[in-house]
């Protein structure tokens, strides 16, 4: 293989980010990095940018330009700030992929502009989908480009999907393993600490993705999702709780089957299947032993305890900008929790206070969605218990 693919990462020193940098270190004669972008860990950019000489490296904070210029200075890597030269730049001809990793609301538009220029998509920034998968989806129908989904959960979908094409999907299940507070009550969640809900029990992630799996609001994202990039309606998502994250999510058919896709909680996985589509490439992971595993459990989510999870599916029933509201606030809810501002439980109060008060849009253009996201910020920010 002669034409190595060109990859971009957008959020390159985050869990996802240095986890794909592993996949091409390991792939060398496959992939090779074009572009790294990341929004403040400035010396972590630095050290990649000397370990792999992107064409291109951002730093989304203005003020460590400097010292990335500086330290960059002997290298012929240009160096750009801020997130117009984000924009930008994803549209470069010497890129092939871009792995939209950003936290947040962050990955929306650089998504956008990468679409538009005909760039194919890994998707790991779930929030995207969520708060404009109604343009999101079209968009990338009309520049005929692929989006790739870097979730395990949406990456097993999908994995299950290939060769079905013509087969209608009766429903998605996707697993979640409950999180570290699984079984708890609302009255043990009372008092909840960030550093009780960080310690995640199976998965390795950044701060803001394991405080939204110990309140399922990463699973309600994810059922946001997957209703978009699978085409299916709400009725049609079943999670379901898998404490040992062995089967990463399964798709039933028409006819009662359900394929699965399994394997040990390894991130490397999807990040290097959506970068080698259609191809499954030889790699040196951790395989799956079933000796280790003798047991698989499943239970029903509770939503009375775990509310992030029913707002996300009222969310997605009422349409328009109401998923956007509900990521905007839940982004700020998380901050202020681990800032000790709010309480574990209090999330989930601060995003249904905002789903009330944001004025609901039912058909939303990109203007609506900018416009629904500061609302949102603004009343999550300033609204106290």
């Amino acid at each position: 293989m002669t034409n190595k693919k060109r990859i971009a990462i957008l959020g390159s020193t985050g869990s996802i980010g240095t986890q794909a940098l592993e996949v091409i270190s390991a792939q060398q004669d496959r992939f090779e990095v074009a572009l790294l972008v990341a929004g403040q860990n400035v010396d972590l950019l630095i050290t990649q940018c000397l370990a792999y000489q992107p064409k291109t490296a951002i730093i989304g904070n203005p003020d460590h330009y400097a010292k990335l210029k500086e330290a960059l200075a002997h290298l012929p890597t240009q160096v750009q700030a801020g997130e117009a030269a984000i924009t930008e730049a994803v549209q470069a001809s010497e890129i092939d992929m871009v792995l939209t990793a950003l936290v947040g609301y962050a990955g929306l538009l650089p998504t956008i502009r990468a679409i538009e220029a005909g760039k194919t998509i890994a998707l790991a920034n779930k929030e995207t989908l969520v708060v404009a998968g109604e343009l999101i989806m079209p968009l990338a129908k009309k520049h005929g480009v692929a989006i790739l989904p870097v979730d395990s959960e949406h990456s097993a979908i999908f994995q299950c999907l290939v060769g079905e094409a013509h087969n209608p999907i009766e429903k998605l299940i996707l697993t979640a393993s409950g999180g570290p507070f699984r079984g708890k009550t609302q009255a043990d969640l009372a008092h909840i600490t960030k550093a009780q809900a960080l310690k995640h029990p199976n998965w390795s992630m950044g701060a803001k993705i394991t405080i939204d799996s110990a309140s399922l609001m990463n699973k309600g994202l994810e059922v946001i999702e997957a209703k978009w990039l699978f085409e299916v309606e709400a009725s049609q998502i079943e999670v379901v709780v898998h404490p040992q994250s062995i089967i990463h999510s399964a798709v039933q058919f028409q006819d009662g089957s359900i394929k699965a896709q399994m394997g040990v909680p390894d991130m490397k996985l999807p990040i290097q299947y959506a970068m080698g589509y259609p191809e499954r490439l030889k790699n040196d992971f951790t395989r799956f032993d079933f000796w280790k595993y003798p047991q698989l459990t499943f239970e029903k989510p509770d939503l009375e305890t775990f509310r992030n999870l029913a707002l996300a599916y009222e969310a997605l029933a009422k349409g328009g900008n109401a998923p956007c509201v509900l990521n905007a606030a839940n982004e700020v809810a998380v901050a202020r929790f681990l800032k000790d501002d709010i309480s574990f439980l209090g999330m989930s109060d601060l995003v249904a206070r905002c789903l009330a008060k944001v004025p609901f849009v039912a058909s939303p253009v990109y203007q609506d969605y900018v416009e629904s996201d500061e609302q949102a910020r603004r009343i999550a920010t300033h609204n106290n218990f």
